[in-house]
C-alpha cells in the first residue's frame, strides 16, 4: 500500500488544525502512521483510497472528519477552449485521454512534489504500473491548443524530462531511466504514443516520459493534464482525483473537449441507500437523519429521501472510485461514528466451534513444510493460462475455471496447481540471496471442483531429484500417506528425474528436478527441486472412506 509523506506545515495550512491533532486522529480514518519526523511524517492509505494519496486529499477528508467542513464538495468547471484529437492508429496501442486545464495553481516545493507524489502513487493504485493509466502534468503557457494525440514514427525525437539533449523514442527506450523501466509496455507496437501541440512540438511520450519543454516549476500558473490508457473508467478516476486535489489549493479546473467530449464533469453520483440496512449491518440505532449527518461528515452529500421513506439520498464525490456497493458508504457510516463508540456485547447465542478436517490436513502440511526450512508464499489465486501451462511446458486443463470477463491478461483463470505460481515467485525473486525454498498450501480449482493442493520449490546450485524426493517422502509419511514412488511423464519436470506418487492406485501429486526448458521460461539460472501433492488423498480428508463429514464431531 502507498506511503504518503504529509508535512506538518503544508497540512496545517490546509486543515487549519495543529499536527498533534492530526497525528492523533488521522488512524481513525483507516491509516497507519508508519514514521513521524520532525518536519513531516508517512502515512499508509488502504489502495482503495486514492484520493487520499495527497496532503490535499487528506485535507479534505480531515476538515470533514474534524467538523470543520460538512458534506459535499462542488467544483465548477468552466470551459477553456482547449481541444484534443486522438489518432485512429492508437485503437490498439493505448485508445483512452482524458484531460483537463487547471488555471491559477500556486506552487512551492511542497507542492510540487505533492503533486509528482500523487501522481506516482496513482500510477500504482490506479494505473498499474502505468500499464492501465499514466499521467502527464504539464506547463501550459509554454505550448499551444489545438493538441494530438497519435501514433507516432519509433524515430520520432524530442528532448525527455531531466535530459539535455534530443532522444529519438527507440533511444530513450534504451537509455532513459523511465525508458527502460516502462518499455515493456510499447515495444511490442510499431509505433508509439505521442502528444504534440499546434505547432507539433512534442509535450509527452505516454506512458514513458513527459517532455522538457513542459516540466512544471514553481513558476508555473496554469497546468495542462493528459492521462493516457487501456481502461476508460481509470484514465477519468486519475483526472478526477488530480482535478479536484488541485482544486483544494485554490486552483481553478476547466474542461477540455476530447474529440467532441468534454470532460472532465466533477459532478456527484447519487444512490438511494437504506438506513435499515445499514442499522442491521453495523449494530446501531440509526434514523435517516443521523445516517445522514454521519454520512456529510465523511464529505457526502446526505439527505433523507422524504419524511415516510427510511432511506438517505447520497451524492458521491466525483474522486470516491472505491464506491461500488452501498455496503461501502455503510463503512464509511461506521467510521464517521467512530469505532471505539460501537459498544461490545457478547452474542445471544453460545456456539462451540472446531477445526474444518481441510483446515486441519493443510495445517498439517504446512507445519511439514516449515519443519524442513521452507518458507511459506501466498500466491493469487487468479493466474493465466500462460503460467501455467505454457511455462511449465504442459497442455492447457480441460478442466480449468475461466474469467468471462478478465480485467487484464494476467488474471484470466483461476489456478489449476500452485507449482507454476511458486515458479513465478522465485522469478520475481531471482535477484534474492540462495538457497531459496517456498512452499504454498491452499485451493485450486478444476471441473469445478475446488480442492486443496501442497507445492514447494528450492532453488541453489545444488538442487536436484533427490532433494525433491525427500521433501515429498517427509510429506508424505508425516500426513500418513501410504504411497509409492513411479516414473513420471510430467513435462515439466526432466526425463529420468521426476517421479508420480501414487496412492490407493491413483496418482496423487509429482515431484522431480525442474527441466530446463521451465527455467529458462521462468528466467531461472540455477536447478530447482519442486513437488506438488493432491491433499484430497490424505486420510480424514472430507469425501474420502471413514472420513468425517465436516458437520459430524
Amino acid at each position: 500500500m502507498p506511503i504518503i509523506t504529509l508535512p506538518y506545515a503544508y497540512l496545517e495550512r490546509l486543515t487549519g488544525v495543529d499536527k498533534e491533532i492530526i497525528l492523533d486522529r488521522v488512524p481513525m480514518f483507516g491509516a497507519d502512521i508508519e514514521r513521524i519526523e520532525e518536519d513531516h511524517a508517512d502515512v499508509e492509505f488502504f489502495a482503495n483510497r486514492p484520493d487520499l494519496f495527497s496532503p490535499e486529499g487528506v485535507a479534505r477528508a480531515l476538515r470533514g472528519f474534524f467538523g470543520l467542513e460538512e458534506g459535499l464538495r462542488t467544483y465548477d468547471v468552466r470551459p477553456s477552449g482547449i481541444t484534443f484529437s486522438i489518432d485512429p492508429g492508437l485503437a490498439a496501442i493505448r485508445p483512452y485521454l482524458g484531460s483537463a486545464v487547471i488555471r491559477n495553481v500556486s506552487f512551492d516545493e511542497e507542492s510540487i512534489e505533492s503533486l509528482m507524489g500523487l501522481q506516482e502513487s496513482l500510477h500504482w493504485a490506479v494505473g498499474r504500473g502505468r500499464g492501465k493509466v499514466a499521467i502527464g502534468v504539464h506547463d501550459l503557457d509554454t505550448v499551444r491548443s489545438p493538441f494530438r494525440y497519435l501514433a507516432s514514427p519509433r524515430d520520432r525525437s524530442f528532448v525527455p524530462l531531466d535530459f539535455e539533449r534530443e532522444m529519438t523514442l527507440e533511444e530513450m527506450l534504451a537509455e532513459h531511466p523511465k525508458g527502460r523501466d516502462y518499455a515493456h509496455l510499447v515495444e511490442k507496437f510499431l509505433r508509439f504514443p505521442l502528444i504534440v501541440d499546434a505547432d507539433d512540438r512534442v509535450l509527452s511520450f505516454p506512458p514513458i516520459i513527459n517532455g522538457e519543454l513542459t516540466r512544471v516549476t514553481t513558476e508555473t500558473r496554469n497546468i495542462l493534464l493528459d492521462t493516457t490508457g487501456t481502461d476508460r473508467k481509470a484514465v477519468m478516476t486519475a483526472v478526477n482525483i488530480i482535478c479536484t486535489a488541485l482544486a483544494e489549493t485554490g486552483a481553478d479546473v476547466e474542461s477540455v473537449t476530447v474529440e467532441g467530449v468534454e470532460m472532465p464533469s466533477l459532478a456527484p453520483v447519487e444512490r438511494v441507500v437504506s438506513t435499515a440496512e445499514c442499522s442491521g449491518l453495523l449494530g446501531l440505532p440509526l434514523t435517516p437523519e443521523s445516517m445522514a449527518a454521519l454520512l456529510r461528515r465523511m464529505r457526502y452529500g446526505a439527505r433523507p429521501l422524504d419524511a415516510d421513506a427510511d432511506a438517505v439520498r447520497v451524492q458521491v464525490p466525483c474522486y470516491r472510485a472505491d464506491i461500488l456497493h452501498d455496503w461501502d458508504l455503510f463503512e464509511d457510516v461506521a467510521i464517521a461514528y467512530g469505532y471505539g463508540e460501537i459498544t461490545a456485547d457478547l452474542p445471544a447465542t453460545f456456539t462451540i466451534g472446531r477445526e474444518h478436517p481441510i483446515s486441519a490436513i493443510s495445517g498439517a502440511a504446512r507445519t511439514v513444510m516449515t519443519g524442513l526450512g521452507y518458507l511459506e508464499a501466498m500466491p493469487f489465486t487468479l493466474t493465466n493460462e500462460r503460467v501455467l501451462y505454457g511455462r511449465m511446458q504442459r497442455e492447457q486443463s480441460a478442466g480449468a475455471l475461466r474469467l468471462l470477463h478478465p480485467i487484464s491478461e494476467e488474471q484470466t483463470v483461476v489456478r489449476t496447481d500452485i507449482l507454476p505460481l511458486l515458479m513465478e515467485a522465485l522469478q520475481l525473486n531471482k535477484h534474492r540471496e540462495l538457497p531459496q525454498r517456498l512452499f504454498a498450501a491452499g485451493d485450486v480449482v478444476s471441473d469445478l471442483v475446488t480442492y486443496q493442493t501442497a507445492a514447494a520449490v528450492s532453488i541453489h546450485p545444488g538442487a536436484d531429484f533427490s532433494e525433491a524426493y525427500a521433501a515429498a517422502d517427509v510429506l508424505c509419511r508425516e500426513l500418513g500417506l501410504d504411497y509409492s514412488a513411479v516414473e513420471s511423464d510430467d513435462p515439466a519436470f526432466i526425463d529420468g528425474r521426476r517421479g508420480d506418487i501414487i496412492v490407493g492406485g491413483k496418482k496423487a501429486g509429482v515431484f522431480g528436478e525442474i527441466h530446463p526448458g521451465v527455467l529458462n521460461a521462468f528466467e531461472l539460472e540455477h536447478p530447482v527441486a519442486a513437488l506438488e501433492l493432491d491433499l484430497r488423498a490424505v486420510p480424514g480428508y472430507p469425501g474420502q472412506p471413514g472420513a468425517p463429514s465436516p458437520g459430524v464431531r
